[in-house]
């Protein structure tokens, strides 16, 4: 199985940005522990500031990949590219927020990307990318 995490915009600076929101843990951290729980599971690794890079790298994935993670992170909120991605690949695609988007401003109670994605995880920390890991394999 080859399961593909896509974070978008500053994701990178997990660890150190808004630790009450995000934790203190960066995100290669915590992909270690994944990979090492899923040793049977393959999981790659994609970050960008950049909605078109992030748009390829669905294309790209979103035909061999077993499953694909996503935390759009503001793209979440604005971009129907990314959906219409998510929408034109056959790999299911999981979406992820750390935080609990409902709890935060009213902007990220919406997303574009709920629709078209096999199902959503938020709220529950870094632990949400493991809840996701779980309802693809």
């Amino acid at each position: 199985m080859n399961i593909l995490i896509i974070n978008g915009p500053n994701l990178n600076l997990l660890g150190v940005r808004e630790p009450d929101t995000y934790g203190n843990q960066s995100f290669d951290d915590y992909l270690s522990i994944l990979q090492k729980k899923y040793s049977s599971v393959k999981i790659d690794y994609f970050q960008s500031n950049s909605e078109g890079e992030i748009i390829d790298k669905i294309h790209k994935a979103g035909f061999s990949a077993d499953g694909i993670i996503l935390n759009a992170g503001a793209y979440t909120h604005t971009s129907v590219a990314i959906a219409d991605a998510v929408s034109a690949v056959k790999s299911p695609v999981v979406e992820v927020h750390i935080s609990n988007v409902f709890k935060r401003e009213e902007f990220r109670h919406h997303s574009f990307l709920s629709p078209v994605c096999k199902g959503v995880v938020a709220g529950f920390g870094m632990d949400s990318y493991r809840l996701a890991i779980e309802s693809l394999i």
